[in-house]
């Protein structure tokens, strides 16, 4: 499948109980080629009715985060576990993030990262592994299929508690040079 069938297949989504509240998927944004791909959790009410990922107060955060490594949403792709807004902004359920990890596997497939940062604990306990704790295990990497993987607190957590913010900025600043070491083109080199 390439990008446009990608992305018109899943608009046209129906696999779970979300297409019936949804205003728009929200399929992911950014450089189709990035070295780097962040994912999320799932679209809140501002991502819902703009179809676009992180464009609330979380995503003004995320944006002033990537700045201070360097990056964009032009050099990056940013994805979510689910595509469609869970209600009320709730945890999405198992059957919605399983019948919709096939769309973040086939954009996985077609971006082909070398790094993958999880934005928050339920996007890294789907990626990495399903006992993730973000709070001991954020920053820390590892490697699957030849991607190396890590996890940052998500943005609205931060704003939920300020004082985890400096721990984070150590996240995103190994993050950054682990891209300055593996990633060919993500600074233009």
């Amino acid at each position: 499948m390439d990008w446009a069938s990608l992305k018109e297949s899943c608009n046209n989504c129906k696999r779970c109980a979300l297409w019936e509240t949804r205003t728009n998927v929200v399929f992911g944004a950014g450089n189709e080629k990035a070295e780097v791909l962040f994912i999320g959790e799932g679209p809140g009410e501002q991502e819902d009715l703009s179809g676009q990922p992180f464009v609330g107060r979380a995503g003004k955060l995320l944006d002033d985060m990537l700045s201070i490594i360097d990056l964009d949403r032009t050099n990056i792709y940013i994805a979510n576990m689910v595509k469609c807004r869970p209600p009320h902004n709730r945890d999405p359920l198992g059957i919605e993030k399983d019948e919709c990890i096939t769309w973040l596997r086939e954009q996985t497939r077609l971006i082909n990262p070398k790094i993958i940062v999880c934005l928050g604990r339920i996007s890294a306990m789907a990626i990495i592994r399903e006992d993730f704790k973000i709070s001991v295990e954020h920053g820390q990497w590892t490697e699957k299929n030849g991607i190396k993987m890590t996890a940052l607190y998500h943005p609205a957590a931060l704003l939920r508690d300020p004082r985890r913010k400096p721990e984070t900025f150590d996240d995103l600043k190994e993050i950054q040079r682990v891209i300055k070491e593996i990633c060919e083109h993500t600074y233009n080199k």
